[in-house]
């Protein structure tokens, strides 16, 4: 950021200064003072100018950070994380919720394959087990930035090709073979991510992950497609409204 922004500390208070730090730092992100971006002074700049420690100074950073409002990259210092990404628990792609919201959605296709479908997967879609599907596992950014990876298996009858699934989603990919998904089965969870996964997803080692398993049914009950995908939880969050009976 152009101008370090003001924090007034209470140094009679109770609240640990690295607290009353991070507290300013946050409400300055929600209030839009510091956007999505913005790049912040360093610990040594910040602990010299608000007469503390340069540990008060790195935990306060280290505190948002953990939290999911700032991001530090090697040889870049400290920005103002990404907005999240708020999705509802609908029956909705992220390629469309992402398009919808005017975000900038893009795929890298990683792995695109008919493979003998595992027992999980077959009772999932109502195979035979070992019967052909195919599999297919994609890297979902939004701005350039990894949000997700999906690992999917279809029927081979209904199969996207790698062409395709690199510029749509894939709902409206079936949608364009005349299958429209009405309703689904899914699950939500959470674990740490797996080494891969946290290169991939550019979070640090055993960062939290969201995890959501899906099997989506047509009109006549049919599966059409079993999911098994991860999203980052510092950056996506699902929503959902609940009612009273």
């Amino acid at each position: 950021m152009t101008h370090p922004l003001r924090i007034d500390l209470d140094r009679g208070s109770s609240v640990p200064l690295y607290h009353q730090v991070a507290q300013s730092i946050e409400a300055a992100i929600a209030d839009g003072r510091l956007p999505p971006g913005d790049l912040l002074e360093s610990e040594v700049a910040m602990a010299a100018r608000l007469g503390i420690s340069r540990p008060t100074a790195r935990q306060a950073l280290r505190e948002l950070v953990d939290r999911g409002r700032l991001v530090r990259r090697r040889g870049a210092g400290t920005h103002v994380a990404p907005a999240r990404i708020r999705r509802p628990v609908d029956l909705t792609s992220l390629y469309d919720d992402l398009a919808s919201s005017g975000r900038l959605p893009t795929t890298v296709v990683l792995d695109h394959a008919d493979v003998p479908a595992t027992p999980d997967v077959a009772d999932a879609l109502d195979l035979t087990d070992g019967t052909e599907v195919l599999r297919l596992r994609r890297l979902r950014l939004s701005g350039g930035e990894p949000l997700a990876v999906m690992t999917n298996y279809l029927p081979l009858a209904l199969a996207p090709s790698r062409e395709e699934l690199e510029v749509r989603g894939l709902y409206d990919c079936l949608r364009a073979r005349g299958v429209r998904p009405r309703v689904a089965r899914q699950r939500i969870g959470a674990r740490n991510a797996r080494a891969a996964e946290a290169r991939m997803l550019e979070e640090p080692a055993r960062a939290a992950l969201l995890t959501m398993e899906r099997t989506a049914f047509d009109e006549a009950g049919t599966a059409v497609e079993f999911g098994q995908h991860i999203y980052r939880a510092s950056r996506y969050s699902f929503e959902t409204t609940l009612f009273a009976h």
